[in-house]
């Protein structure tokens, strides 16, 4: 059998020592929980000595189809490109949004507002990879995102929940990339339903558990004798961090039901306005990236109503969660990142209902907290909206900021499995002006 076992391939091995504890066990939390053990287990995921920013947690709010900059952060008022979108002041002095904003507008003064990202990926697949990972897709690698780059440089801080955890969306071509796929994101789908398939089984007993597991711990003891691996040690500690999940209070923390039903009204009684609650609830219990993915911003037609009822939900949820993070004192230690895979054409398609096509060479993102200076634009664009006109930010160099903003060592090299270094932004730099 040992023979057998050296032949087949780790993700094979991986599936059989899992599927054996599923059955014994009565329990599916563990395959989703596999990735947190092995980050514990890893060697090569402490980097060097951290070079900047206040940011504990990231919450990275992931405006999925191409949020439209002139109709949000970067309004041109007067340019007929500017269709007929009103800008509104902030509590930032020379800081507008666009009246789609009335709630964000007060919280202003803790925001920067990036007007002048560039990218030259103009497809939501490329687009999306591009912004999360900081580079191109390419055929014979799968890159890091930012969640896992975050998870493998910086570990867990706390020791029961993952680091790595994702709120609804589309995750396609994204995750571990190269590295291990313990550092892909813990995958939430309803924000209200918390953590599930983290229960016992129905019909199985705390008694009958507990003798199905000290039996497993006893395979594994001789399991991992005669297979000295890097996966069997990783899973042999998988199933203890899996109970002591379950057995933990920190478990609570997935249960919206914990908060006061004003405060669950205050951020939108929606998927993404809950998803923003509870990504405060993780970043408070120590995850160190949680990403929130709010999608319908592709508004080929329709743009303007179209972004008017997608800003409406934004607009509540992030003040919301702008203003409960100041209120506890969590902002300074807590990034939060508003950011899409482009914006939209600047150009206005009267053939398509006033759509807005996709766009790339100029677009606008958010940052707020963990040690970034608030109430301030960087960079701009012309009096229309088509391009970049003074410090321009590559996608690289915005995520370059984000990963010193967390104390990541962004020209810490790792080896791929085909022995090429990649950093976790590529050449990025971080955009330095931006640090309080």
């Amino acid at each position: 059998m040992k023979s057998i076992f050296q032949k087949t391939d780790p993700q094979s091995r991986r599936s059989f020592v899992t599927q054996m504890a599923c059955s014994m066990l009565g329990l599916t939390v563990l395959p989703t929980l596999a990735g947190t053990a092995r980050a514990a287990m890893a060697t090569g995921g402490v980097a060097g000595q951290q070079i900047g920013g206040n940011a504990k947690s990231v919450i990275y709010l992931y405006m999925s189809g191409g949020m439209s900059h002139l109709d949000t952060f970067d309004t041109k008022p007067g340019a007929e490109t500017q269709g007929p979108v009103e800008s509104i002041d902030t509590a930032a002095d020379g800081v507008q949004v666009s009246q789609y904003f009335p709630n964000l507008a007060k919280q202003m003064n803790h925001v920067a507002v990036i007007n002048s990202l560039y990218s030259n990926q103009g497809a939501h697949a490329q687009g999306r990879y591009y912004m999360h990972t900081g580079y191109t897709m390419r055929g014979t690698i799968k890159h890091p995102d930012l969640g896992a780059w975050s998870a493998y440089h910086l570990g867990k801080s706390n020791r029961t929940l993952p680091a790595n955890v994702k709120i609804g969306g589309n995750s396609a071509g994204l995750g571990g990339g190269f590295l291990e796929s313990s550092y892909a994101a813990l995958p939430i789908g309803d924000p209200e339903s918390g953590l599930q398939n983290s229960t016992l089984a129905n019909g199985l007993t705390e008694d009958r558990f507990r003798k199905r597991l000290r039996r497993l711990k006893m395979m594994n003891v001789q399991f991992a004798d005669q297979y000295n691996t890097k996966q069997s040690r990783a899973y042999a500690s998988m199933y203890d961090e899996a109970v002591k999940l379950m057995k933990s209070k920190d478990l609570e923390t997935f249960d919206l039901s914990k908060e006061k039903s004003d405060l669950r009204d205050r951020y939108g009684r929606n998927k993404f306005g809950q998803a923003c609650l509870l990504a405060r609830r993780l970043a408070e219990s120590g995850v160190r990236f949680i990403e929130v993915d709010n999608n319908g911003w592709d508004t080929h037609g329709d743009n303007f109503e179209r972004v008017e009822e997608k800003s409406q939900i934004l607009d509540q949820a992030l003040a919301a969660l702008l203003g409960d993070l100041n209120s506890r004192g969590m902002l300074d230690s807590t990034l939060v990142v508003l950011a899409t895979e482009f914006g939209r054409s600047p150009t206005i398609q009267y053939d398509r209902n006033l759509g807005r096509n996709h766009y790339p060479q100029a677009f606008s993102c958010l940052l707020a907290g963990g040690g970034i200076k608030g109430g301030l634009k960087y960079g701009s664009t012309d009096q229309e909206g088509r391009e970049v006109t003074e410090d321009m930010v590559t996608v690289p160099d915005f995520n370059a900021t984000i990963a010193t903003a967390m104390g990541i060592d962004i020209k810490k090299k790792v080896d791929s499995a085909s022995g090429r270094p990649f950093t976790v932004a590529d050449d990025g730099e971080p955009v330095e002006d931006l640090f309080a």
